[in-house]
Parts: C-alpha cells; structure tokens; sequence
C-alpha cells in the first residue's frame, strides 16, 4: 500500500518551542491517502470539507472557528488534493477515522459513497442513546457532515488479538490490506490510531489525536505543546485513559521505532518532516 501525507486543514498558528528555528507554523488536519491494491482508494481522517471553508462558522461552530482559526483555502480539501494527484473522487471507497471530531470528519460529505468505518466504541457513542457518551459525542460529530447520511459502520474488534502489544485491534471486514484500528481511548469514547502496513513491510500508525506535539512522545522527558494543552483538556473523555495510551505510544516508538513510524493529526513540525 502505497501512503501520501495531507494537510486537510491549517489551522491558528502555534509558536516553536526551545528556541527553534523559523517562526509559528499553522496546525494542520494531517490524514492519509493510501492508494491499494484490491480496494481503490482509502483516507485516514478527512480533515475538513469544501463546504466547511465556504461558512465555517455555521458548519464548525461560531466559538471552534474563532479560535482554530481554520483556513478557507479549499484548495487542501481532500478532494481537490486527490484530484491534483491525478485520482478520481469516486474511487475512493473506504474512509477510516480516528474519531468523529468536526476537524478529522469534514471532508466526509465530498465522499458520500464511500464506506465510513471507526472503531466499535466510537460507533456505539455516535448511535446508541444509552451510551455514557453519546451527547458528547454528537456535539462533536457535527449535523453538517453527517447529514448526508454518511456510510458508518463498526470495524470488527478482537479482544484476543495484540499489534506490538496493543490489545483488542479492530479489523475492517473484507478489507484485503494490512489496515488495523489500534484502540487508544481517552480523547474520545472510541479514540484508535489507524495502523496501515506498507509496500516496504513497515508499519505506519495514524494515532489522531492521542498527542498532539512530537515531544510528547520523542522526549524523556515529555514535552508538551502549551498551545495544545488546553484543546487536548478540552477535548478528552477521560485523562486517565489518555496518558496510558500515550505511555504505550512511548514504549511502541522506543522498543519498536525501526518497524513503526507514528504520526499524530496536528503537529506541523511533524508533518513536515513526513511529506517533504
């Protein structure tokens, strides 16, 4: 499976930290274009939509867009990138989300064919009344980008399977790559990183939003991003949870970095250095 990195989404700008060189750099919506062999096309998040940067206050909410401050080019919208790559819309038949936040789900209505596949507990929290966080969930799944009535289903979770000691991976059925959900709760009811293998046999793990600045997971010790400290409060369901799987993310990168990169949704600097 061959990977492409997008920003589908700057967003306000976020200052460098311990004197680095070059200014703030915008946050960005990081997603995954992987192109497959058996099954078209397939994104890992959406970033945000064409129609989100036409009247973002009304689609993302008045108080969200004034302090991410979301880019109106719609020219990094998933869709006009796919298109400058030479694919074609249509042939994008899978889309794979972390979670169901407004910043990694707006660019679903521009893919309304293709099958939307999450990780169990997030699919629970977006449909099932009963659930602890539904409430929480739908205030963040906003109207805008499932009015369409976007393709949703669960992947398929085993509480016996382990990736590099992660348990209860989710697969998506009848998906012929390598392409796992890798549960690490805490941002959201159902928050996963997207684990894709690729053609040089190497893994590649999306982790969303389970950090947000590379020092979390690349220094000892961990440094975070003042700037990202409050959206990251903001955001979470639970923190106890959140720190674990960051923790696991740690020891992956430390025990196992020759076999898996790991990538998270905002860090510029980060993304940067995938996509040059």
């Amino acid at each position: 499976m061959r990977v492409h990195h997008l920003n589908c989404g700057s967003l306000r700008k976020v200052p460098p930290l311990g004197g680095a060189a070059g200014g703030p750099r915008a946050a960005v919506c990081h997603c995954l274009l992987v192109e497959t062999d058996a099954d078209g096309l397939l994104l890992v998040d959406t970033g945000l939509g064409i129609a989100d940067r036409q009247d973002p206050e009304g689609r993302l909410g008045a108080d969200w867009t004034a302090y991410a401050r979301p880019s109106r080019d719609a020219g990094e919208s998933a869709l006009r990138q796919l298109a400058r790559l030479g694919h074609d819309p249509r042939d994008v038949r899978h889309v794979v989300l972390t979670h169901l936040h407004r910043d990694h789900t707006g660019g679903l209505p521009d893919f309304p064919r293709a099958r939307v596949h999450v990780h169990p507990a997030e699919y629970r929290a977006a449909t099932d009344p009963a659930d602890p966080h539904h409430r929480h969930t739908l205030d963040r799944f906003v109207p805008a980008h499932r009015a369409h009535g976007p393709l949703l289903a669960p992947a398929v979770a085993d509480p016996q399977e382990r990736w590099f000691g992660f348990p209860g991976v989710a697969r998506i059925p009848g998906l012929a790559g390598e392409l796992l959900l890798v549960p690490l709760p805490g941002h959201s009811a159902g928050h996963a990183g997207v684990a894709v293998r690729t053609d040089d046999g190497r893994w590649l793990l999306h982790a969303g939003d389970a950090y947000m600045y590379h020092g979390e997971i690349e220094r000892t010790p961990p440094l975070a991003h003042p700037a990202f400290v409050p959206v990251q409060d903001g955001a979470q369901t639970d923190a106890s949870a959140r720190l674990a799987a960051l923790e696991r993310l740690r020891a992956l990168r430390r025990d196992h970095g020759d076999r898996v990169a790991v990538v998270s949704a905002h860090d510029p600097w980060e993304f940067a250095r995938l996509s040059s």
